[in-house]
């Protein structure tokens, strides 16, 4: 029986698409998904016998496992317990996105372990599992109506090009799936980037849309300094703990982001493109530190996503951090270990802005000290 194959670029009611994919694939069936990389075909990974038919179709070794699609970076943890540090940040960077994750099960006590034994050979023979966050709508609806995640992989036997296209995998797949989900070319055409995450580190084991360079970039640790204006306590923060980590590291300020180190600061209140207050200027200027170049930029959801850790002025700039993101909890700290505030020196005397200065950077001094890069 030749499968159904819905056009979702003519579809009225998406909801009844996604209820019927989840639905095949709660019932055992197959389902070709479209992905920004390329196509794939889908079994529930609560599903022994969907996934059994995923080898079939493949016509691939039991030891070639498939990725395990799940609905968001965030539940990564929930299936991997012990993540990593690395991996973490990789998957709030990347997903929903191009980036396959293969990390180490672990022995906790993750959703992996109450999987059937079957599926968890099928997605982690030899102790690793490939995770993923695919950045295609509907994907994302199904995996957020399906009770468990996806066992996913390339809708093409194997050996065979990969499908960019609806037309080619219903070519490669013939009548063995069950529905077709069709949404025009995809939008990159070649696969997702595979990445190795282990502790602090990362290896590239298949290059894909992400290349090497630009996971150089998203696997660099990140601190945020954030106060209300990003005129004043934030900047200054910011060039003080570029100059202190850049002596830990014993590195060239200039290098910092080459040795995978990245030093930013915010503003919850503040206006895109601000220079910094002359008196801010005048005071780092006696520490050999140069602020000119300075322009404010306003917090955003990207930068709390991507920072690894966040130090706020105040404790009120911390709770208005959670408030709108409170997924940031474990990331987020006053820059004062103790708690205390760092008052704003805005309007005051050159000074006023020398005690800011100075509390700020013992202040640094003690969380540089406590980061590992």
């Amino acid at each position: 029986m030749p499968p159904i194959v819905i056009d979702l670029r003519k579809t009225e009611d998406h909801r009844d698409v996604v209820h019927r994919a989840v639905q095949t694939l709660a019932e055992g069936g197959l389902v070709v998904f479209p992905t920004e990389t390329v196509y794939g075909i889908g079994a529930s990974a609560r599903s022994a016998d969907g996934v059994e038919k995923l080898f079939e179709i493949k016509g691939r070794s039991h030891e070639a496992p498939f990725a395990l699609a799940i609905k968001s970076a965030e539940e990564a943890l929930d299936y991997v317990p012990q993540l990593g540090q690395m991996a973490e940040r990789l998957a709030r960077r990347c997903w929903p996105g191009p980036v396959t994750l293969v990390v180490d099960c672990g022995e906790g006590h993750g959703l992996v372990n109450q999987l059937p034994e079957s599926v968890r050979r099928a997605i982690a023979p030899g102790g690793t599992i490939g995770l993923r966050v695919p950045a295609q709508p509907v994907v994302l609806d199904v995996l957020r109506m399906l009770a468990g995640p996806i066992a996913l992989t390339s809708a093409n036997r194997s050996g065979e090009p990969a499908a960019v296209t609806a037309e080619q995998a219903a070519e490669n797949l013939g009548d063995q799936v069950d529905l077709i989900l069709d949404d025009g070319r995809s939008r990159y055409g070649q696969a997702s980037t595979v990445v190795r995450a282990t502790g602090h580190d990362y290896s590239c084991i298949r290059e894909g849309v992400v290349g090497r360079s630009a996971l150089d970039r998203l696997s660099s640790m990140m601190v945020l300094l954030v106060c209300t204006g990003n005129t004043c306590r934030s900047p200054m923060a910011e060039v003080i703990m570029r100059q202190l980590i850049a002596e830990k590291l014993g590195h060239p300020e200039s290098e910092l982001d080459q040795h995978g180190m990245i030093v930013l600061s915010a503003g919850i209140a503040a206006v895109q493109g601000c220079g910094p207050s002359h008196e801010a200027v005048v005071v780092m200027k006696e520490k050999g530190l140069d602020l000119r170049k300075h322009e404010s930029q306003p917090l955003t959801e990207k930068l709390v996503r991507h920072a690894d850790v966040i130090l706020t002025m105040t404790e009120g700039h911390r709770h208005a951090i959670l408030r709108r993101w409170p997924e940031s909890s474990t990331r987020i700290h006053t820059l004062r270990a103790d708690g205390k505030d760092i008052q704003d020196p805005i309007g005051g005397s050159a000074n006023v802005y020398r005690e800011c200065a100075e509390e700020v950077q013992t202040a640094l001094q003690q969380r540089v000290d406590e980061l590992e890069f």
